[in-house]
């Protein structure tokens, strides 16, 4: 049976999608290509054999989805699309809210429509917020500080709501924490428009000299360094965790389960990763600190190890390793065709 991959041209769909054909299952990609490139299809072919189908549509569209849904015989969704930038969750909370909650409303539609009944979304640990306590573990309360986080917050509220109704639905919540990395084979990656959001892919950036240096936002946290310290998590490791969660979906009517690797680090010490793994200085520069950024963030891992028996393989040096081997293979991202 085919499992349908909502967003599946990004940076974790295509990684999830290459796991997905090498473990023998068929895969679809439902994507409007906002904020990916159509050559991530070519490029899976590349390292797999296979070129997963393919149909462009906006997750807001019911009847697209019921279409491509019932064409493609699924039985099962991985629901990524949504828009993701804290910053701009703040300037535009109508988009946000219109893209992430309305889209995951009418997507569990389209399945109840369709009598698909297993889902693994992709949710944050921004729905925690500020920290009581660290590791967050999945029974920490629920207090996101930007629109994002609550977009991902009231989309795993609906989903719950979906699991008890007429027409069931079995979920499972995964809690990203820092994806970065990529494949091994350099071939997929973190491509985003313009100046990025996230941490790792402008360090990429200014690595292979298209950015001139690498702001740092505060540098007087009650951390070992003064720099936040974040949890990062390889994509491939991050792909391995749906895997494992679409095997166990319908084992409980919903499971809610952090993926990371339960350690934290700072943003200093992932600048002296990379500056290892490429060879290449880092220029920095220190900013003040950025509203609602908080100092220490990093999961207890340990509901996925036990419910899905699933654990982070790779550390940092791999991750930068594999994100620099990305950057200098395709300097302008999947335009280097």
């Amino acid at each position: 049976m085919t499992v349908m991959i909502t967003g599946g041209a990004g940076f974790i769909g295509s990684h999830i999608c290459v796991e997905l054909i090498q473990a023998g299952r068929k895969v679809v990609i439902f994507d409007n290509f906002c904020n990916s490139h159509p050559e991530v299809i070519n490029r899976i072919r590349r390292i797999t054999g296979t070129a997963p189908d393919a149909v462009r549509g906006d997750v807001r569209d019911v009847q697209a989805l019921i279409s491509a849904l019932s064409a493609h015989g699924c039985s099962s969704v991985i629901h990524l699309a949504g828009l993701k930038s804290v910053a701009d969750s703040v300037s535009n909370p109508a988009e946000y809210y219109d893209c992430n909650v309305v889209g995951t409303l009418r997507l569990s539609q389209a399945m109840q429509q369709t009598g698909v009944r297993n889902i693994v979304f992709s949710s944050s640990a921004t729905v925690y917020g500020e920290p009581d306590v660290l590791p967050l573990r999945e029974d920490h309360k629920l207090a996101p500080f930007s629109p994002y986080g609550r977009t991902k917050m009231l989309a795993e509220e609906l989903l719950g709501d979906m699991a008890h109704s007429q027409s069931p639905l079995n979920v499972a919540i995964l809690r990203y924490f820092n994806p970065v990395g990529c494949h091994e084979s350099g071939l997929i990656g973190e491509d985003p428009n313009g100046i990025p959001n996230n941490l790792m892919p402008h360090i990429s950036r200014v690595a292979i000299g298209q950015l001139p240096v690498l702001n740092i936002y505060g540098n007087d946290y009650p951390t070992s360094d003064g720099t936040g310290i974040r949890d990062y998590v390889h994509v491939v490791d991050l792909a391995a965790g749906h895997i494992a969660a679409l095997d166990c979906v319908d084992r409980q009517r919903v499971l809610k389960v952090n993926l990371g690797t339960g350690q934290g680090t700072s943003v200093l010490e992932l600048v002296d990763a990379y500056t290892r793994a490429s060879g290449k200085m880092i220029p920095i520069t220190f900013a003040p600190r950025r509203l609602g950024d908080i100092a220490s963030y990093y999961a207890s891992a340990e509901l996925a190890a036990d419910v899905l028996g699933w654990h982070a393989k790779r550390g940092i040096a791999e991750m930068c390793r594999d994100a620099w081997n990305w950057q200098r293979k395709n300097p302008n991202g999947y335009l280097d065709q």
